[in-house]
Parts: C-alpha cells; structure tokens; sequence
C-alpha cells in the first residue's frame, strides 16, 4: 500500500536548522536582532514596507491588533463565521461583540451585502479573513466601510503574498495580522506578524506585545508578554527566502487539479486575484464525510475539512448570534473539502490525487 499524501505539510530544512544553532550560539534568545530583522525583511517581501510587528502567535496577533486601534467594550466588529475560531475569539478578548456575516459562495470571504445588514449603531469595524489564500472583496468592503464611517481590518493569516488588482493583502486596513503556524505557507515555527496602517497602531502594538513597555521598567499600559523569540524569527527569516518559490510550486499544482479534476467543484477565483492557495478547497454537495473517509481509506489520500462547524455555532461563541441564520456559512460548512497542493508534492503525488478524486467522486455519483 502506498504512503498516505498528508493534507499539509511542513517545510522545514538544514538551513532552518543551521539559523536556529546559530541563535542558541550567540546566546540572544529572546526578543532581539533577529527579530527586529525578521520585521524589516517581511515588511520589505509581502506588505510594500509597511511598518511590521512580531508576535508570539497569529491570535495574540489578532487581539493586540484590534487593541491597538482601540475595539473593547460596547464595540461590535462584524467578522465571518466561516474561519477558525481565533477570528471571532479576538474580538471578543477585547471585551467587544463579534458579529457574524456571511460569506460568499465562491470566494468563501465576506459577502458584502451581508456585511452592510449587519451593521448597528455599535459597529465600530470590519474583519474579513482571506480564506484558503484568497483575498476578500477588499475592494467593496473598504467603500462600505468608508460610507458607514467604520475601520477595516485583516485576519491575513493564510494569506501571504496574496494580492488583489496588485495591492498585496497586508496594506488594505488600519492592521492585519499573517499567521506563521507551522502549517501556513511560510512558518517561523509559531507565531504572527502584524502590519500597521500608521505609525501610532505599530507604536501601540509593541508596547501591548512587551507588558506596556517601550524602554525596560517604564510601563506606559497594561500589556501582554506576546513576544516573538529570536529563534522564531531566525527560522522565519530563512522561510522568507523560501516562500516565493514554494507560492508557485502551489499554484501550479493547483493548476493541475484544476485541468484534471472532474466530480468536485474546483474553486473560483475571482478577478484581479492572486490566490497563493493554502488550501485548495473544492466543494463536495453529497456525502463530504463519506467522500473524505473513501480518499484516506481507499487510497492514501489525505485531505482536510475547514471549517466544519461555523463559528456562531460554536459552544465558546453562539452567545454572541443566538438563532443567527446564515445559509452560505452552513451549506459550505458541509460541502468543503481541502485537498493537497503543498509544495512536498511530487508529479506522481498529483497523479493520484486526480486518480482517487475522480474514483471518489464517480462512485458516489
């Protein structure tokens, strides 16, 4: 029997290996050169020298972002619930009230039309998530959030590199934060970065990832230890190097599926998109489970289901959307499914991705 395809797979080599000897031999662990430069590098790669915050995860990268920019209490941010739970839970880490939109059915981000129904008084912001390396309808969310008086945030964190009409997601809100998790497109083993819309959010966001603190001892607020090791950020400086190539080694697999696939629907990408695939995720309408369980156990083919349960529906977070009805969340929350396109793949890997998704799909039929 062949070896399982896994799903994801990290990427992590000497080179990775050699960065992190040479951190523990210089003896400066913590928070120091290392990631200072890791900033400059990635600020320079994916966000147009944006000014770039490290932190110790994408959440904290989320929570200390909307902070920043003063989302607490009384606050409402309107956000997807078809993402991971990190979305909604920073909101409400703030003190303020995730409200929960609905997506559209071929991007799988934000629908706007649902987005401007679910504005209040309270709205103080928007939160779309570039789902699976696809970007948000940044283009409408940033007029609607200019008519209503509202900031426009990112939860970027499968998005690296990405770009819509050619602005690189990262540069459209007041913050957004990239995820670095191991699985993600780039990692530092863990940890996030987050872009600042103007120099007082980047100011604010170190002090809240260093207990409040610019110079040692002198605490200007209340803050967090989100700190990023200098050990992350060496592994993430050479994953920088990395990334571009890994990026197009992922798009042409997904070009491939996309020419050999028959019995799923493909994903759409919408125009003027740069979709750099952290997931290629294909919709399933009869017997996903059953469809998922065949491609494992059949044939050796993993593959992931993201997001299985919508975030309103969520024991942590149904509080915040009592009754809430949103049928495009649900039915994809259903239908997906996320297939291999890690750059590890190999031309036979591919070829049976296609064999046993075309099985699959045909038996089921």
């Amino acid at each position: 029997m062949p070896d399982l395809i896994p799903a994801a797979k990290p990427l992590i080599g000497e080179d990775e290996r050699a960065a992190v000897d040479r951190v523990l031999r210089s003896g400066m662990i913590a928070q120091g050169p290392e990631v200072a430069a890791f900033e400059r590098e990635f600020a320079e790669h994916f966000v147009e020298g944006r000014e770039t915050v490290a932190v110790n995860s994408g959440t904290s990268g989320l929570h200390l972002g909307l902070l920043a920019c003063g989302i607490g209490p009384g606050d409402e941010v309107i956000v997807p619930s078809f993402t991971f739970a990190a979305t909604g839970n920073s909101v409400a880490l703030t003190g303020a009230t995730p409200v929960f939109a609905d997506i559209d059915p071929v991007s799988f981000t934000l629908d706007v039309a649902s987005v401007e129904a679910s504005i209040t008084p309270r709205t103080r912001a928007i939160m779309p998530v570039h789902l699976y390396g696809h970007p948000a309808d940044m283009v409408g969310l940033t007029a609607l959030a200019e008519r209503h008086g509202l900031m426009l945030f990112e939860d970027a964190a499968q998005a690296h590199g990405a770009r819509l009409n050619d602005q690189p997601v990262g540069t459209f809100g007041s913050f957004a934060m990239f995820s670095l998790y191991p699985t993600k497109n780039m990692t530092s083993g863990e940890g996030g970065m987050v872009t600042a819309g103007g120099s007082d959010v980047a100011r604010m966001l170190r002090l809240l990832r260093n207990q409040g603190m610019e110079r040692q001892y002198e605490n200007e607020v209340v803050g967090f230890n989100a700190r990023m090791t200098d050990l992350h950020a060496a592994i993430g400086r050479v994953q920088l190097t990395k990334v571009d190539a890994w990026t197009q080694k992922r798009r042409d697999n997904a070009a491939f599926l996309d020419t050999h696939l028959t019995g799923v629907q493909i994903p759409a990408v919408a125009a003027g998109v740069h979709h750099v695939y952290h997931q290629y995720t294909v919709r399933v309408p009869e017997d996903r489970d059953g469809f998922v369980a065949a491609l494992r156990e059949e044939h050796q083919v993993g593959s992931g289901v993201y997001y299985p349960i919508p975030n309103h529906r969520l024991p942590s977070l149904v509080s915040f959307a009592p009754g809430l009805d949103l049928p495009e969340t649900e039915r994809a929350a259903q239908e997906v499914v996320s297939l291999p396109v890690h750059p590890s793949l190999s031309d036979d890997d591919l070829g049976r991705i296609v064999t046993a998704v075309v099985a699959v799909a045909g038996a089921g039929a």
